[in-house]
């Protein structure tokens, strides 16, 4: 039975700190102020009264003594202040209002003092030679109230300092030291859980250098700590993130260049089987110019001459799609460069009732391979070219900029056609990207000239001028005639 009773008393006494554990902290002081009020006035009550009462006593049977002696002789009791409360008389029985049984007992005991404290405060005497009877009251009521009176002023004195205890503890300290540096660290880790980086600091100026302080600094460490890891994570993800979107790219223009490796192949075919027949075609327009009647027919003949050495170029061009050779870069003039492209494009019947302006300066000149950037050209002027209507205007023209120590000549050929698609936009270097998939485009030129452009150390830009129309700019490295008739 003995072993059955511990675990339970154990287990009453875990609940009942735990169930003082689960207070709020005010309760807990307010537990603990009563509890050591109690105690002080228990200990104060037990400690003080009993001696005062021991005191009171001593003095209360020592005047007992006094008085029963001073009642005992045949003398009168002394007339001192002070000496009314013990009612001293002296007479008949009648004049004293003896009580019928005390009377008989003096009466039957002269010169004993009749006394009977449960009873009667009064003692009783008879004089054995007068006859005469005495009576006198004992104080016994006085040294009550001042023991009742002590024990009052204790309890006054100790609920006062109590009272104080409490207002000074409650209003002032516990608040300021505790209560508010509690609330404060609380309502800084209800900012942390919902993401409030702006509250959920605590101030150092709000901190001081107790235990609190301590937690508080603590605290403000870890959730510094803690919000660097967050950033650092969240850097790592939009890292992983870019890096995801770089991956998806990589991967479709790896697709699209295994496709451009096909067509490069298969060009590279078209072109052996092209050449041969273009080789022949070549002679006849020579044969012809020789032969031609008039200028005018000289002059058609010398362009399809051009053109046929442009077709041979550009199969030689498709060649370089299935292998990469070294191109021959030298300073041309940017200028003859536009206008050789635009005299290719002439043989569509389209670029005769357009307006063409070719502003490029003839200062302007750039580091490049001229078939090469004729080609370009001749792409961006055809794409001008599809896009405008009847009688719309297509113009080229350059201007010479600083980009790095660098110096570049951009040249420009913008049209007042609807522009490019806003979707299309971002995408239009890549290959297969167009807004007529049909017989009149593939794709493929804007990627084949932001290639050559790129070979020549250059870049290539697409945008939407503000006016209308499409805007093409290709940047290309400047020579050095260019950078002298600059400065």
């Amino acid at each position: 039975m003995e072993g059955l009773a511990a675990p339970d008393s154990h287990r009453s006494h875990r609940s009942l700190g735990r169930l003082f554990g689960d207070l709020k902290v005010r309760l807990k002081l307010i537990v603990l102020h009563n509890a050591f009020f109690l105690i002080l006035a228990g200990v104060a009550y037990f400690s003080l009264i009993p001696l005062f009462e021991d005191g009171v006593l001593t003095a209360q049977l020592r005047e007992n003594s006094l008085l029963v002696q001073l009642f005992s002789d045949e003398r009168p009791l002394p007339k001192m202040p002070g000496t009314e409360i013990y009612d001293f008389q002296e007479g008949t029985a009648e004049a004293l209002r003896i009580p019928p049984a005390v009377l008989n007992w003096l009466n039957e005991n002269p010169g004993l003092i009749w006394s009977d404290p449960p009873r009667s405060q009064y003692l009783y005497r008879k004089a054995p030679a007068s006859g005469l009877f005495r009576s006198m009251r004992m104080p016994a009521e006085f040294y009550t109230n001042i023991v009742n009176r002590a024990q009052r002023t204790l309890f006054t004195v100790l609920g006062t300092i109590y009272l104080l205890a409490v207002f000074v503890l409650e209003l002032v300290i516990m608040p300021l030291y505790v209560y508010r540096p509690l609330r404060r660290m609380l309502n800084a880790d209800a900012a942390t859980q919902v993401d409030d980086r702006t509250n959920e600091m605590i101030p150092e100026e709000e901190i001081l250098e107790d235990e609190i302080g301590q937690i508080m600094r603590s605290r403000n460490a870890t959730v510094s700590e803690l919000r660097r890891h967050e950033d650092e994570l969240a850097k790592v993800a939009e890292d992983l993130r870019r890096n995801n979107l770089m991956l998806e790219a990589a991967k479709k223009s790896l697709e699209d260049q295994d496709r451009l490796a096909s067509i490069g192949l298969l060009s590279a075919s078209v072109a052996h089987e092209v050449n041969t027949p273009l080789t022949v075609l070549h002679g006849s327009i020579e044969k012809l110019m020789e032969t031609a009647p008039d200028a005018h027919t000289k002059e058609r003949l010398a362009r399809m001459l051009r053109v046929t050495q442009r077709m041979r170029r550009i199969s030689e061009s498709l060649v370089d799609f299935a292998r990469a050779r070294k191109q021959e870069v030298e300073p041309v003039a940017a200028r003859p460069i536009v206008e050789e492209a635009w005299s290719l494009l002439a043989i569509d019947d389209k670029a005769s009732r357009v307006h063409f302006r070719n502003t490029v300066p003839e200062e302007h000149w750039v580091i490049g391979n001229t078939d090469r950037l004729i080609q370009v050209f001749v792409n961006l002027l055809r794409n001008a070219l599809n896009a405008v209507n009847v009688g719309g205007n297509i113009e080229a023209s350059s201007e010479a900029v600083e980009e790095g120590g660098r110096a570049y000549i951009v040249i420009r050929v913008q049209d007042d056609g609807p522009g490019i698609p806003p979707h299309v936009l971002p995408d239009i270097f890549d290959a297969f990207v167009t807004t007529r998939l049909d017989a009149k485009g593939t794709g493929l030129g804007l990627t084949v000239s932001d290639g050559i452009v790129r070979q020549h150390g250059g870049a290539i830009g697409a945008s939407n001028s503000p006016g209308g129309g499409a805007r093409l700019e290709v940047k290309l490295p400047a020579a050095p005639a260019a950078r002298n008739a600059n400065a």
